[in-house]
């Protein structure tokens, strides 16, 4: 790794530009320490300056601070989203030799006393009254984040609590390192017509193009060989078309298994995180993690979690319990040697199968109505006619990380570009992790410059991992890549909607974890809408619209084993809360054995013995879904009832969904971090939230 005082000049470093988009073409990994380190000294330099001359006022204060904050947010930025989609052995090094720099430099900023004092004099100061409420609630959270942070710690107890910020987060990215590695270290070749019975032609393409990559560079999808990896859109198709029941289990065993043991073993860093956060939490006074958590969400406390969570357990056990028996029945009719019995590895085959029967089609099927493009298409359309904006190719005007890599413009109803963002669209299983997310790449603010002030337009990326164009065909999405893709639009456009102009309460900044599901669920509403989905399925060769038939099958479909779907997001939202709240690390009870008692209540097929999940349960242990996980339960009863506003004008007036449109706007879209989000609901919806348009869209409500 070369030394700072080796890169030729820092001020030709691409990471040390500071605003405007990265320059992806050119960063190298060799620029990220020098430029990490070079920016971190003149950060400590300026702190120190702020801290000495400290004002509590706006201008003497916040704007300083966000000044600051948005140089470190920016270079970071960069080289947390290239981990992401570009992950290298080199980068992770360079991430590695960098990261405790980061955290130590983040705890001085936020256990400063100038700072922490300025902020609680400002809150009592008279200037406080004439303050916007987004001010307000920025002011308030950094007093907040503050005290979270540990400025109220001296001595001692202060360096171990900077020790354990340090530690957690060395040992989470180590825990998603060791994910991205193990799912990446198992593949499956297959050489014979048997093994790949089933199969569609889909996968059998993507199969032999990862062949293909692997050194096979022979393999076609008719005669194979074959490479099946643990990778969504390989192993999601093979688990659920594969006639071989042998193969199936030994794939299944493969991803239930990834990271818990040998050199990617995630199992002692699991205890060593609930260990750390438990100590954290003791250190700031509260009893568990999840209190601190939730110090922090729309949420009040762990009852009112755990009261949502078993309202939604009690309605979704009997109906996952009925899905089940219907399901081992339905194997047993058709199954000649009559299985008694379904394996875990059974259950995606039969299901699908079960499917075909009862609504007379395939995923598969469907595949070649919904090729990438027409999909944004439809997507942007829906956009046009709720929300009044106008969706168009900036391609070719950004710098990009890779060449699949699309970029976007915005458009107000007068035509002037209010936001941008960046498409990444389909599978890298060698350097980019699994999922899907939206992420910030610039955020809204109004920035004053030589005594002039202009607004700064909000960039988002937007990740899928889609099966990517192969043999000659577009990327042909299955209906599930399509929700996938609506629900981070729904991210995309709170982030790039807002019309807030405070840096720290724009788009999602400053705005409840628990309730920042709620625009991304209420997009994947509109999948299910007959104008929306009508609009966008057209067949990839013929140009045919989707034929109406399909169209009633989805519908029917739509509640097919929703009670299991519910359980299955219940179960892991209360192991969740259970690690975080209750847990002892170091008891008799492991982690995993946590997960296994839980599974008695929470699913009605328990898992394997073997099954070691939480190894690759990367939200709670590397994201920001820590005593969080509730959050997409508690945001889908927000979501289900937004989008209950359109049901109710009727999803076919154009006149009255462009009203509601606009009303949804700007509320959820525009008010972002700068209220409390169930004033935010209550603005729009005029109420508050009930969870009865989730149980009816879930079907486990009559209509």
């Amino acid at each position: 790794m070369p030394k700072p005082e080796s890169y030729p000049t820092l001020s030709q470093n691409p990471l040390l530009i500071g605003k405007g988009l990265p320059p992806f073409e050119k960063i190298k990994t060799e620029d990220v320490v020098p430029a990490v380190i070079q920016l971190l000294t003149e950060l400590e330099q300026d702190l120190a300056t702020l801290e000495a001359n400290v004002t509590p006022s706006w201008t003497g204060l916040v704007e300083p601070l966000d000044k600051l904050g948005e140089r470190l947010r920016w270079s970071w930025g960069i080289v947390g989203h290239l981990m992401g989609v570009k992950n290298s052995p080199e980068l992770r090094e360079a991430h590695a030799a960098i990261q405790p720099k980061i955290v130590e430099f983040v705890n001085k900023l936020s256990q400063s006393q100038p700072f922490y004092k300025a902020f609680k004099a400002l809150r009592d100061s008279d200037e406080w009254h004439n303050f916007e409420p987004a001010q307000q609630r920025i002011v308030e959270a950094a007093i907040r984040d503050a005290e979270l942070s540990g400025v109220g710690l001296t001595g001692e107890v202060c360096d171990r609590f900077n020790q354990i910020q340090m530690e957690l987060a060395e040992v989470g990215t180590k825990f998603s390192n060791n994910i991205l590695d193990a799912t990446k270290a198992f593949s499956l070749t297959l050489t014979t017509p048997a093994e790949v019975d089933g199969l569609p032609p889909s996968l059998k393409s993507l199969a032999a193009q990862a062949a293909r990559e692997a050194g096979a560079e022979n393999a076609t999808p008719e005669n194979g060989p074959w490479r099946i990896t643990l990778d969504f859109p390989s192993y999601v198709p093979f688990m659920q078309h594969s006639t071989r029941s042998d193969l199936r289990e030994k794939l299944y065993k493969a991803f239930i298994s990834r990271a818990c043991s040998g050199d990617l073993d995630n199992n002692p860093l699991i205890e060593r995180i609930l260990a750390l956060r438990q100590e954290k939490s003791k250190l700031l006074g509260f009893n568990s993690y999840a209190e601190l958590s939730l110090a922090t969400k729309m949420a009040p406390n762990v009852e009112a979690v755990e009261k949502l969570q078993e309202e939604l357990r009690l309605v979704s056990y009997d109906a996952a319990l009925k899905d089940l028996e219907e399901l081992k029945a339905f194997a047993a009719s058709k199954n000649l040697s009559a299985v008694t019995d379904l394996k875990h590895w059974d259950i995606s085959f039969w299901s699908e199968r079960q499917q075909e029967e009862k609504f007379a089609f395939t995923a598969e099927e469907l595949r070649p109505y919904f090729p990438l493009i027409q999909v944004l298409d439809g997507l942007f359309g829906l956009v046009r006619r709720l929300l009044g904006i106008t969706v168009t190719s900036a391609d070719g005007t950004a710098p990009v990380w890779h060449e699949d890599v699309r970029y976007f413009q915005i458009a107000d109803e007068t035509g002037n570009p209010i936001a941008y963002f960046y498409l990444d669209p389909y599978s890298r299983p060698a350097e980019k992790r699994g999922g899907a997310w939206m992420d910030d790449c610039i955020g809204r603010a109004k920035i004053s410059e030589n005594g002039s002030s202009n607004t700064r337009l909000p960039v988002a990326y937007l990740v899928c991992n889609q099966s990517p164009p192969v043999d000659g065909k577009p990327s042909l999405m299955t209906f599930n890549d399509v929700e996938t893709l609506f629900h981070e639009f729904g991210h995309g456009l709170q982030h790039m909607l807002t019309k807030v102009d405070y840096a720290g309460a724009a788009g999602i900044n400053n705005i409840e974890w628990d309730a920042v599901e709620l625009a991304s669920q209420f997009m994947e509403n509109w999948c299910y809408d007959r104008s929306t989905l009508m609009g966008m399925a057209k067949h990839y060769e013929t140009g045919e619209t989707l034929p109406e038939h399909y169209y009633q099958k989805l519908l029917a479909a739509r509640h097919y084993m929703s009670g299991s779907g519910m359980l299955r997001q219940l179960h892991f939202g209360l192991v969740d809360i259970e690690l975080h709240h209750r847990y002892q690390p170091g008891g008799k009870e492991t982690a995993a054995d946590v997960r296994h008692r839980l599974a008695q209540t929470t699913t009605v097929l328990p898992p394997l013995p073997e099954d070691a999940f939480l190894c690759a349960f990367g939200h709670i242990f590397a994201g920001g879904y820590a005593a969080g996980y509730y959050s997409y339960k508690w945001a889908e009863v927000l979501s289900a009832d937004a989008f209950a506003a359109f049901e109710e004008v009727g999803l076919e007036n154009g006149d009255a969904i462009a009203i509601t449109g606009k009303r949804y706007r700007d509320t959820v879209l525009a008010l972002g971090g700068s209220l409390h989000p169930m004033e935010v609901f209550k603005a729009f919806r005029g109420r508050e939230p009930s969870t009865e348009a989730l149980l009816r869209h879930s079907g486990l409500i009559a209509a």
